[in-house]
């Protein structure tokens, strides 16, 4: 029988480094208080404490988990006899939602100090017309709270989902629209605030079309629901060894934190600024959450994150693409793991068998991972037509394929990223699989700003760092 993996509490020095640090993170909130609230600063000494707060709780909660049967082994180790607590992303969503919540007073310090009788404005005078219970509500951005509560919600709905696919297992197909019904308060909170539902065409289509911008209408709402599907679930799709889900969504939020940069750093104030600003409230405290669970995570892993974090971090991403009004520059940051999706769909859609589990084979002889395969019985063989494609893409080097002599096929790599890295560099040890394919989503992730802001000019007028308006 597999031992349970003995527990580890916080040493001395961790305790007193977490101790320290929170309490630095403690001061600097408490000194934007003395300005204007400084939203941004709040923010980041809330992100800090977050960290903290999951590095902790990873740590405290662990054998609690596994009590709770919510534990499993890691198959690529040698020594996989004894279990590791599973779901530990449950602990990120949660600790997250609860600083998000913390913090939705700072981004309207300012606002709600000027529009109460209580604060900056004691000594206005008013006339008793403008004036409703003693508050100049009229005056408060209710649409940007309205924007914050949206995004929680949504957030919410994704962590329960993750913790009821991590407690019970639920089918592909019963869980795969679910995140769309969690994107409805974020599609009703942009359609009342911003509903611009318009595309750019691009310079050498518009002569046809005879217009600058083609309106999508309803459509619009249907790709943004699409897109809330495919996020989480391709964060999801792209996994199976130590430490890949939260080193990815990581590159991605650090370069969605580049991004925003961009906006607020440019020499006079940009029209998109609060959207890069609402972006920004939402990420770092992620990346605090995230580098807390990427310690306890990365190889070799003494937690599994569980489909809770993969479902919450893609709907971050989600959550501040559409409210930030950049969803089409997140598609291009999210090139590996469309292309994921778009390589496994032969197994996901059943055109050829698909296993349980996807992940690259562990040979314990070598300790290094391989591509694992789907077999393929003689009297099982797939249809000419599929036959001939598989032995197509092994010609391409996109798949690895082995036959008998009769010509018969007797396996071939599954479908996945992981699997075909390995096809393509060799048999890998586990750590280095995932800093390359993290390296991979990081270098493809800045080619895709490039292309979003330098190349995308070849084929439209302006970009919208350098215009007058935000698109």
């Amino acid at each position: 029988m597999p031992t349970t993996a003995q527990s580890a509490q916080l040493s001395d020095t961790e305790t007193l480094y977490l101790t320290g640090f929170t309490l630095a993170c403690v001061t600097v909130l408490v000194r934007t208080f003395d300005g204007e609230g400084a939203p941004l600063i709040a923010c980041l000494a809330l992100s800090g404490m977050a960290f903290a707060a999951t590095y902790a709780m990873i740590r405290w909660l662990g054998p609690t988990f596994i009590k709770a049967g919510l534990k499993g082994r890691d198959l690529s180790k040698v020594n996989n006899n004894h279990y590791i607590p599973e779901c530990m992303g449950s602990i990120c969503a949660v600790v997250y939602i609860l600083t998000m919540i913390v913090f939705i007073p700072f981004p309207f310090f300012k606002d709600i100090v000027v529009a109460t009788s209580g604060g900056g404005n004691r000594d206005v005078v008013m006339n008793v017309e403008f004036v409703q219970l003693g508050r100049l509500l009229h005056k408060f951005p209710h649409n940007k709270l309205a924007s914050f509560l949206s995004a929680i919600i949504s957030l919410h709905s994704i962590t329960l989902l993750g913790i009821g696919d991590d407690l019970f297992d639920i089918r592909w197909r019963h869980k795969f629209f679910m995140p769309a019904f969690a994107s409805i308060p974020l599609l009703v909170v942009y359609f009342i605030d911003f509903g611009v539902t318009s595309i750019v065409l691009p310079t050498f289509l518009q002569p046809y079309l005879g217009r600058e911008l083609f309106d999508l209408g309803i459509l619009y709402y249907g790709y943004m629901s699409a897109f809330s599907i495919f996020s989480p679930n391709s964060i999801n799709i792209l996994a199976g060894i130590n430490g890949i889900e939260v080193s990815q969504s990581i590159v991605i939020a650090l370069l969605l934190v580049f991004n925003d940069a961009l906006y607020l750093l440019t020499p006079y104030p940009h029209p998109a600024t609060d959207s890069h600003l609402f972006s920004l409230y939402f990420l770092l405290p992620f990346l605090g959450v995230s580098f807390a669970l990427l310690i306890h995570n990365w190889y070799p892993a003494r937690v599994f994150v569980g489909d809770t974090y993969c479902y919450f971090a893609g709907m971050v991403f989600v959550v501040v693409s559409i409210l930030g009004h950049f969803s089409k520059t997140l598609i291009l940051l999210l090139i590996p793991q469309i292309f994921n999706f778009v390589y496994s769909t032969p197994q996901l859609f059943g055109l050829i068998p698909c296993p349980r589990h996807r992940l690259p084979h562990f040979n314990a002889r070598t300790g290094l991972l391989e591509p694992s395969v789907t077999t393929w019985e003689k009297d099982k063989q797939p249809r000419p037509i599929i036959a001939q494609a598989l032995r197509l893409l092994a010609q391409f080097k996109l798949l690895r394929i082995k036959e008998d002599q009769e010509g018969r096929i007797e396996e071939t790599s599954n479908f996945t990223l992981l699997n075909l890295w390995l096809v393509w560099r060799g048999p890998k040890r586990e750590d280095k699989l995932a800093v390359e394919i993290t390296v991979m989503q990081a270098l493809l992730g800045l080619f895709g700003l490039f292309v979003r802001h330098r190349l995308a000019l070849l084929i439209f007028r302006e970009d919208n760092l350098n215009i007058t308006s935000a698109v």
